[in-house]
C-alpha cells in the first residue's frame, strides 16, 4: 500500500510539471505567435489534466484546501465535483480534438471537406457548449459527496481517508449510470470511427508517396504528425478510460471499497493525464528546437 501511494504521489508530481509546462507553452504561442489550429485545444487539454491530476491525487487538493481552513465538507464536494467535471470535460475535447483532426486532414474529394471552415470558425462556441454542459451534468456530485462521519447509519461508501459517498436512491444510480455509460460509448465510438478514418487516409496519403517518390525522399508532413500524435493520445484514452470506468461503476453498483481500491483507480485516472504532455513534447518540432536552442 505504501509504495502504491508513492507511486501514485511520483505520478502526480510528474503529471504537473509537464501539463503546466504544455500550458505556459502552448498559452505563450497563442498569445505571442500564429497558433497552429489544433494549439488551442491541447492548451485546454493541459489545464483540465492539471486540475485533474490534482484532484486524483486528492492529499494534494486537500491540503491546498486545508490551507484556507474551509469545512470537510465543502471541500469533499468541491474534489468530487471538480474531478467529475475535468474527466468528463477530458474526454470530450479528446473526442473534440479528434473529429478536429479528421476534419482537418480530409480530402478535398471527402463528404468532410466542407466542415473544414465551419469547424475552425465555430471552434470557441463548441468549447463554450462543451464546457457549459459537463459543468451541469456533474452537479450531482455537490448533493451526494460529503465528509465521511463514522456514522454507519448513514449509509456512507468511504472512497478516501476524510470523504465519502453518499447512498442514493437504485433508481437514481441506475438512471445516473445509463447517461454516463451511454454518453460515454457515443464519445468513444465517435473517437474510434474518426481513428479509423484518419488511418485510412493515412495509409492512402502515404501509398501515393510511395508511387511518386523514392523511400530515401519521404518526410512527413506537419499534419500527419499532428494526426499519428493523436492517434496515440486517443488510443491510451480508450484503455485507461475504460479501465478506469470499469472500476469505479463495479465499485459504485456494490457500494464497496477496500483500501487498495481508491489508489489503483487514481493511478489508473491519472494514467492518461500523464502519459499525454510526454507524447506532446516529443512530438512537436516546436518544443523539441525550443529545448535545442536552450
Amino acid at each position: 500500500m505504501t509504495s502504491l501511494r508513492i507511486v501514485l504521489h511520483f505520478q502526480v508530481g510528474l503529471g504537473l510539471l509537464a501539463n503546466i509546462f504544455l500550458l505556459v507553452f502552448y498559452t505563450f504561442i497563442i498569445l505571442c505567435h500564429r497558433p497552429k489550429s489544433t494549439d488551442m485545444i491541447f492548451c485546454q487539454l493541459a489545464f483540465i489534466h492539471i486540475v485533474l491530476v490534482l484532484t486524483g491525487g486528492d492529499i494534494w487538493l486537500w491540503d491546498i484546501l486545508g490551507s484556507l481552513n474551509i469545512e470537510n465538507d465543502f471541500k469533499c464536494k468541491t474534489t468530487f465535483y471538480i474531478s467529475r467535471v475535468m474527466r468528463c470535460l477530458s474526454i470530450c475535447i479528446t473526442c473534440f480534438l479528434s473529429v478536429f483532426q479528421a476534419v482537418t486532414i480530409s480530402p478535398r474529394t471527402s463528404l468532410l471537406a466542407k466542415f473544414k471552415y465551419k469547424i475552425e470558425k465555430y471552434k470557441i462556441s463548441a468549447f463554450l457548449l462543451i464546457w457549459s454542459f459537463n459543468l451541469s451534468f456533474s452537479s450531482h456530485r455537490i448533493i451526494y459527496a460529503g465528509a465521511f462521519t463514522n456514522v454507519s447509519e448513514t449509509n456512507q461508501m468511504k472512497v478516501t481517508k476524510f470523504c465519502s459517498l453518499f447512498s442514493m436512491n437504485y433508481i437514481i444510480r441506475a438512471l445516473i449510470l445509463t447517461v454516463t455509460t451511454s454518453r460515454d460509448i457515443f464519445l468513444v465510438g465517435v473517437m474510434l470511427t474518426t481513428n479509423a478514418y484518419m488511418v485510412i487516409i493515412l495509409f492512402r496519403h502515404q501509398r501515393q508517396h510511395k508511387h511518386l517518390h523514392s523511400l530515401n525522399h519521404l518526410r512527413d508532413s506537419p499534419e500527419k504528425r499532428a494526426t499519428k500524435t493523436i492517434l496515440l493520445l486517443v488510443v491510451f484514452f480508450v484503455i485507461t478510460y475504460w479501465v478506469d470506468f470499469i472500476i469505479s461503476s463495479t465499485a459504485v453498483l456494490l457500494q464497496m471499497y477496500d483500501p487498495v481500491t481508491p489508489c489503483v483507480q487514481k493511478f489508473v485516472m491519472n494514467v492518461y493525464p500523464t502519459i499525454t504532455p510526454l507524447i506532446q513534447l516529443s512530438s512537436d518540432n516546436r518544443i523539441i528546437n525550443m529545448l535545442k536552442d536552450m
